[in-house]
């Protein structure tokens, strides 16, 4: 905020501030005084410091706690910008402008709400005053290097899962039924890889999905179930079709890793062989080949290729459904391009009756 600025505030009252902290884990936010209250006294003790500018500190806290500063979606920092639109806040004051955000771009955003309301912010350690063109130029410049430092953090923990797969770790996530996670690598449990080859097998038998998840649901047998971090239960339900799908496509099954469509030995035990691997694999391409050819096979269009109207142009087949019915036609060139050009309106006979 400008000095102009800031004595035509006090003239109306003290100048308003709120404090906002960020920490991007929650990692030590159960102690006792902890990274976001250490932020919070060092900008009471900054706001202090300027009580002779009519500076006063707002009683409420806005604290995002496990929150990253690439995204504005931050329920302080929302409560925060809601406090300025409703004119309650002239300065917010934080530590490093990196607390506030990490984005050049919502950085925009925020300081457009600023400029809207006559507000502005300061940082405790870098001393940025956004009410002024040098100062965003800097700001813009930090925060350049700040979206950079996310980025390039990014780039390498992308890098390292992908070293990592490459050597068959396990990366993280939820490990598939048959396994637990254990040490960065996948360690068989016994009771439900039992069930992971009693699918490949009756697959490879029966060879067909549908009547697979009807026995398995016969059988009671049900999906792996895990409880989350925030104490959530998942899965423990029938196994849906689509799942069955993935799961007898999983190549963690024969003890590899897969990282972008490609698959690398992994540290892991396997737990089908592969000649029944092999085996589910020839079922599941037969069956996929045998649906995308089943139309086609049903109902061929005997004379495609031997038509031609009285203009001599080709009948090419066609179809339209009406009422969940499918007709099918032989149509000649006009009839699809409509252009008048071609001088006839062409041809559109029933394909059933000239078969």
């Amino acid at each position: 905020m400008s000095r102009q600025a800031a004595k035509g505030t006090r003239r109306n009252g003290a100048i308003r501030c709120a404090v906002y902290t960020r920490k991007s884990s929650e990692e030590g936010l159960e102690q006792e005084f902890n990274s976001l209250q250490a932020q919070r006294e060092a900008c009471e003790a900054f706001i202090k410091s300027q009580r002779h500018e009519g500076w006063v500190c707002l009683p409420d806290g806005y604290d995002d706690g496990g929150l990253s500063g690439a995204t504005m979606e931050r329920p302080a920092l929302q409560q925060l910008l809601a406090e300025i639109q409703a004119g309650r806040v002239d300065i917010v004051v934080v530590y490093k402008v990196d607390r506030l955000t990490r984005s050049l771009a919502d950085f925009a955003k925020i300081v457009e709400i600023f400029d809207t309301k006559g507000a502005s912010f300061v940082s405790v350690t870098q001393q940025f005053n956004t009410a002024t063109s040098m100062g965003r130029l800097t700001l813009n410049v930090l925060l350049s290097f700040a979206q950079f430092e996310r980025e390039l953090t990014g780039e390498r923990i992308r890098d390292k899962i992908a070293a990592s797969k490459k050597k068959g770790m396990w990366m993280g996530g939820v490990p598939p039924l048959g396994y637990q996670a254990r040490d960065r690598t996948l360690v068989v449990v016994d009771s439900e890889a039992k069930i992971v080859r009693h699918i490949f097998s009756r697959y490879a038998e029966l060879g067909s999905i549908r009547l697979l998840k009807e026995e398995l649901d016969a059988q009671d047998l049900a999906s792996k179930s895990w409880m989350s971090a925030s104490g959530r239960h998942w899965g423990g339900k029938p196994f849906a079709r689509g799942a069955l799908y993935l799961m007898l496509q999983n190549r963690i099954y024969r003890g590899e890793i897969v990282h972008k469509e490609r698959s690398y030995p992994g540290e892991h035990t396997p737990i089908i062989d592969q000649e029944l691997w092999d085996t589910v694999q020839g079922r599941l391409a037969g069956n996929a080949a045998q649906r995308n050819a089943g139309g086609r096979i049903a109902q061929p269009s005997l004379l495609a290729g031997m038509l031609f109207d009285g203009d001599g142009n080709r009948m090419t087949p066609s179809h339209a459904v009406k009422k969940g019915t499918r007709y099918r036609y032989y149509v000649s060139r006009p009839q699809i391009t409509k252009d008048p050009a071609d001088g006839s309106a062409g041809l559109r006979i029933p394909a059933g009756e000239i078969e």
